[in-house]
């Protein structure tokens, strides 16, 4: 097992190659799937906003070569298991839904840095969409465990494809689903309701994951409002570990444009360096 320490960004972790069993590979609704491996540390010690980069199997014409980046949905310390949710949309993603119980799956992580919660918050907006969901779950626990009131805008298409609603809640989280199909997820209405929570005194910061015109839009609320945030920005990679410079993204920092790393220097960030694409 290979390792490699990630303690010059400011935190002590370890990071690992590992093959580990699957405990299940189940379908949450017609898109997404909710997968779970079987782990002992240091993959259960991910901390929320941190992944894992998976080796995925080859299936039928499908030859994935490169690792495809998962966020971290639950690491779970107590069960021994981490879980992913994913949805099924190429090679990669197709490959990883083959998999069965008693499978083996190759893994690199955790890696990247995590959500920051700063002790003088007692109210967080957490707004997700998509897999985006996934990322943000564990961000409540976190909240949750740290005392940190949270409101959970969910985003989707549809009623059905509205993922997480029920473990936000278990965390105390207040839930708003948003949909295309009533037209509630337009970004007029969300900023309105955002914008509402501001007032009442229960958005101390923003964080998102999952929509690049979500993200745009809490950047513009949080420079309004004068609210600070984090957004969990989603990128190809190829090796994960900040060698390749395959995820470099431009970040606006104090008026000029810089270039960082997904993978090494996230893959959460300040939303006010974010840059939509």
């Amino acid at each position: 097992m290979s390792t490699t320490a990630l303690a010059d960004r400011g935190y002590q972790a370890e990071a690992a190659e590992l093959e580990l069993p699957v405990v299940s590979n189940l379908p949450v609704n017609g898109e997404y799937r909710h997968l779970v491996l079987e782990a002992g540390a240091p993959a259960t010690l991910a901390e929320a906003g941190q992944f894992f980069h998976l080796l995925c199997p080859a299936s039928g014409a499908d030859r994935p070569f490169f690792r495809r980046p998962m966020s971290t949905y639950r690491a779970d310390r107590a069960a021994g298991r981490i879980e992913f949710l994913y949805k099924v949309t190429g090679a990669g993603t197709r490959g990883l839904a083959t998999l069965v119980p008693g499978d083996r799956l190759n893994v690199v992580g955790p890696l990247g840095t995590g959500f920051r919660l700063d002790p003088a918050w007692a109210s967080i907006v957490v707004l997700g969409r998509g897999v985006g969901l996934a990322t943000l779950a564990p961000l409540a626990e976190l909240a949750a465990s740290a005392g940190v009131r949270v409101t959970a805008i969910l985003s989707a298409r549809s009623p059905d494809l509205v993922m997480s609603a029920d473990r936000f809640r278990a965390a105390g989280a207040e839930v708003f689903p948003v949909l295309d199909s009533d037209g509630s997820s337009d970004p007029g209405r969300v900023g309105k309701l955002v914008s509402g929570l501001v007032r009442l005194g229960r958005a101390d910061a923003f964080f998102t994951c999952g929509s690049n015109r979500l993200l745009a839009l809490m950047k513009r609320l949080g420079r309004e409002h004068g609210i600070p945030g984090q957004v969990a920005l989603e990128q190809q990679m190829a090796c994960g570990l900040g060698m390749c410079f395959c995820c470099v993204r431009a970040f606006e920092v104090e008026g000029r444009h810089v270039s960082r790393r997904v993978c090494w220097d996230g893959p959460v960030f300040p939303l006010e360096e974010a840059v939509s694409w």
